[in-house]
């Protein structure tokens, strides 16, 4: 499993701002974090072991270089380096047994997932968690999350890059920038998961988090 050490931790802590401005599109350089990286960091210390990654995005690059493959990456849409088998069509119903993983991550898209279908899709992934298992949402902040979304538009605009993943894909219009703790926490609760908790992302100076939740044990 891929680790920062706490040598990078503190780098990655002070040089937070330039990081936030400059380092986009999952791109690691000057020695520095990106913060797409970072997310996979923080969340890849909280998998207890054979994961799903719901939205794994280009290349399934949480699966396959931060938890060295052990695990399934899924999408509703082809990006680049990803094949048909990482295709899921229908996201209300996932193609894996009950019990199958002992952890499911979202990382920074439960936003991305039709309001009407949060629940459901959140009741997928209690169903095939293994009992014990855990899940792992990231989400930043609201004002975090507008301010990155315009920022990663506006390089994308001016200096024609590809950063927007959202703009590639296409939002529909139930698709929102943001959730709240609140609303996560929530359907967390509906779906079945108990012991929620959030831990802030430090070396983003707090501004962004996750949320973790547990499967009941028999």
């Amino acid at each position: 499993m891929k680790r920062r050490s706490q040598k990078q931790k503190l780098l990655d802590f002070v040089t937070f701002p330039i990081r936030a401005l400059a380092l986009h599109g999952g791109r690691d350089l000057w020695g520095l974090s990106s913060l797409a990286s970072e997310r996979f960091y923080y969340v890849s210390e909280q998998v207890q072991g054979y994961c799903l990654d719901v939205g794994c995005g280009p290349h399934n690059k949480f699966l396959e270089e931060f938890l060295c493959g052990a695990g399934k990456g899924i999408d509703v849409y082809k990006y680049d380096g990803l094949t048909e088998e990482h295709i899921v069509v229908n996201i209300a119903q996932f193609p894996f047994p009950e019990r199958e993983f002992d952890s499911v991550t979202f990382i920074a898209n439960l936003n991305h997932v039709p309001e009407k279908l949060r629940d459901i899709e959140l009741a997928e992934a209690h169903r095939v968690l293994k009992p014990g298992g855990n899940i792992v949402i990231t989400m930043g902040l609201p004002i975090t999350e507008i301010l990155a979304h315009n920022l990663v538009a506006f390089y994308d605009k001016y200096f024609k890059t590809n950063f927007d993943l959202d703009n590639i894909r296409g939002m529909e219009s139930d698709e929102e920038f943001f959730l709240t703790e609140t609303e996560i926490r929530l359907r967390l609760s509906r779906a079945g998961f108990i012991h929620i908790r959030k831990k802030k992302f430090g070396t983003q100076w707090g501004l962004n988090q996750m949320f973790m939740g547990w499967k009941a044990r028999d």
